[in-house]
């Protein structure tokens, strides 16, 4: 018997609040399935299983609000043939409702067989009206698709849906605001910030952009927040002195490149979700990964890996911001790549001197695990690559 406890999904993450099961007793399960939607001050994170194995039981309920590290469900091994209750479990639920989860000895869970009542009286369990009554919801209203109609614990959760979000979104704002600080604050007091930054011609860049951007319909065309992102990712694999976490005492290099990118949110907040694997992604990849990730994160929308894998932070002001940004470091990452505003600037190459569009790099590293020297390298890495695009 394993049991799953609730990650981490940053270093900034205590606790987190069970929203959704999407999985049953029986269910067979591999590494990488989402089993739940857990509410963090970030967003609600779709939580993946990290092995395979047969669920045998759910041990919270829509709801709890729990610290990290406490256990959520328990896997049998993937060996463990589906027999007995788990096979009757699984075989007799209704293809529009999951079965309720078996009892649990520390909150058990309500069977419908409990929550009957006479025939001419509406069924509902008692896990449901425990919660309508906790959300002020009206039972009479909500549209049972248990057996027979009756109300279960989902359909009050989706009737209160729209009046949760709208509650919980000046919470999870607010809530937002004080993990930011309170990584932030920790960054400033455990790591010794070094800042470097270097000017990024991108004429060659620009005008690359637009021959491609030229031949595509507009849903297809590059950014270059997606050649920036390329060139961070490749310019890291060449230095991994940027790229992985501080813990224990020491630096511990990851073998994958998966930038965190600087989102900010219009109601204010900022979040840096995963763009995993970016440096074995084509630019074109990067983009559609790119659209994709700041969608989701502003419908607070995110999977647990995307939150809890970045291993170095980029962020870029693009048009709209200003020419130079000295960024903080998010623990326990290392490393952090500020790219400011294009602006248009006199540029001397050989004898000429023209007017091209430039953007300072800027960089704040770790001083436990490199120095300047290997710092500016790093710069000047990512700054030749943007200057053969087509590489890329």
């Amino acid at each position: 018997m394993i049991e799953f406890k609730l990650p981490s999904l940053g270093a900034d993450m205590d606790r987190g609040r069970l929203l959704e099961w999407r999985i049953k007793p029986g269910d067979a399960v591999k590494r990488g399935d989402v089993v739940a939607v857990v509410d963090t001050s970030k967003a609600a994170i779709d939580v993946e299983i990290w092995q395979d194995g047969i669920v045998d039981a759910l041990l919270l309920q829509p709801g709890d609000d729990v610290p990290v590290g406490t256990p959520m469900l328990t896997l049998l091994g993937a060996a463990v043939p589906i027999t007995g209750a788990a096979e009757v479990r699984a075989s007799s639920a209704p293809a529009t409702a999951a079965a309720p989860p078996p009892p649990s000895p520390p909150r058990p869970f309500a069977s419908s067989a409990a929550a009957a009542a006479s025939d001419h009286r509406r069924r509902i369990s008692p896990a449901a009206r425990k919660r309508a009554e906790e959300l002020g919801i009206a039972l009479e209203r909500v549209s049972g698709t248990g057996p027979d109609g009756a109300v279960t614990l989902e359909d009050v959760q989706r009737a209160a849906a729209p009046k949760l979000q709208a509650a919980t979104l000046e919470e999870r704002l607010s809530a937002m605001r004080q993990t930011i600080a309170a990584a932030m604050a920790r960054s400033k007091r455990e790591i010794p910030h070094y800042y470097l930054a270097t000017q990024v011609p991108l004429e060659r860049a620009t005008e690359w952009m637009l021959r491609v951007n030229a031949e595509r319909p507009v849903t297809a065309r590059i950014l270059l927040a997606a050649l920036v992102i390329k060139a961070a990712a490749l310019a890291a694999r060449r230095y991994p002195e940027v790229n992985g976490f501080y813990r224990d005492g020491a630096f511990h290099p990851s073998p994958d490149v998966n930038v965190g990118i600087a989102i900010s949110l219009r109601q204010g907040g900022l979040v840096a979700p995963g763009l995993l694997a970016a440096d074995t992604k084509s630019v074109d990849e990067i983009m559609a990964s790119l659209s994709d990730l700041v969608k989701r994160t502003r419908a607070f929308s995110l999977r647990a890996s995307e939150l809890s894998q970045p291993t170095l932070t980029l962020t870029n002001l693009g048009d709209q911001g200003v020419e130079l940004v000295h960024g903080v470091i998010y623990p326990p990452q290392v490393a952090l790549i500020g790219f400011g505003k294009p602006t248009r600037q006199a540029w001397v190459e050989g004898n000429a001197l023209r007017l091209i569009p430039v953007a300072t790099a800027t960089l704040a590293a770790d001083h436990r695990v490199s120095d300047g020297h290997r710092g500016a390298l790093f710069l000047a890495h990512l700054r030749d690559l943007l200057q053969a695009p087509e590489k890329l």
